[in-house]
């Protein structure tokens, strides 16, 4: 019954068609709805006496299920690591930027469910939002089949994140890996430019422009002027490649 404030024609097709992106058909549909309803939403749409239901549950056994695929997985193909070096590795995939990453990867921040007051005030591009859904999806995964199906899809969707920490290359924020990127070409000035605040003091959304040598060439948006630069860096490390 306290599906019944999500049942409706839009959000089938909307989550029929993140199914196609990641190459899996959900038995239980309800499990998909769950994965990407945010509290924010559950709470604004609460079925009358009855539970909200959003993605917590499911992130918090998503979290355990990656853990355990990346630990599997991380034991099988490095054989010469200690337990520590194993561990170091884990905990750069298992983060919130690389659940980020991989997100980002399949556009779940679209599929996500909020409410009016976070989407107004930047939830769908917060890390935090994003990287729990994406876990909440592999917890939904892992239920509505096993462990094989949540295993094949982490591997296939986080498979560079996986690989390059593997190798020992760990996340560096997106500023960094632009600013690395430009120099390899010689040098080059990167600027950071607020083009506009949007919303009331308590609530900013600030969007900032990537220069380079005078030249726009990417733009973000976040909650702070430090979170909208790295939004723009990385926009402008996907233009490169």
């Amino acid at each position: 019954a306290a599906y019944a404030a999500f049942s409706n024609k839009k959000e089938n097709a909307m989550f029929s068609k993140l199914e196609k992106i990641i190459g899996y058909q959900f038995q239980d549909t309800q499990l998909i709805t769950e994965a990407m309803t945010h509290t924010s939403y559950a709470n604004e749409h609460r079925v009358p006496k009855g539970k909200a239901v959003h993605n917590e549950r499911l992130e918090f056994l998503g979290d355990s299920v990656l853990s355990l695929i990346i630990t599997n997985h991380l034991f099988k193909n490095l054989s010469s690591k200690t337990e520590g070096e194993m561990s170091r590795i884990r905990s750069t995939i298992v983060c919130e930027r690389s659940l980020r990453e991989a997100a980002d990867r399949i556009h779940l921040s679209e599929y996500i469910l909020l409410g009016k007051g976070e989407e107004q005030t930047g939830g769908r591009s917060r890390d935090s939002i994003i990287a729990d859904a994406m876990e909440a999806l592999i917890g939904a995964i892992y239920l509505d089949s096993n462990f094989h199906e949540a295993e094949k899809f982490v591997l296939e969707h986080m498979k560079e994140i996986i690989s390059h920490g593997m190798q020992g290359h760990l996340f560096k924020d997106y500023k960094t890996q632009y600013q690395e990127l430009v120099q390899r070409h010689g040098e080059s000035t990167i600027k950071y430019k607020i083009l506009e605040e949007k919303g009331p003091d308590h609530k900013k959304t600030f969007v900032v422009a990537l220069l380079l040598n005078d030249q726009m060439v990417a733009k973000g948006e976040g909650i702070s002027k430090k979170e909208a630069e790295q939004f723009a860096a990385r926009e402008a490390i996907r233009a490169h490649k």
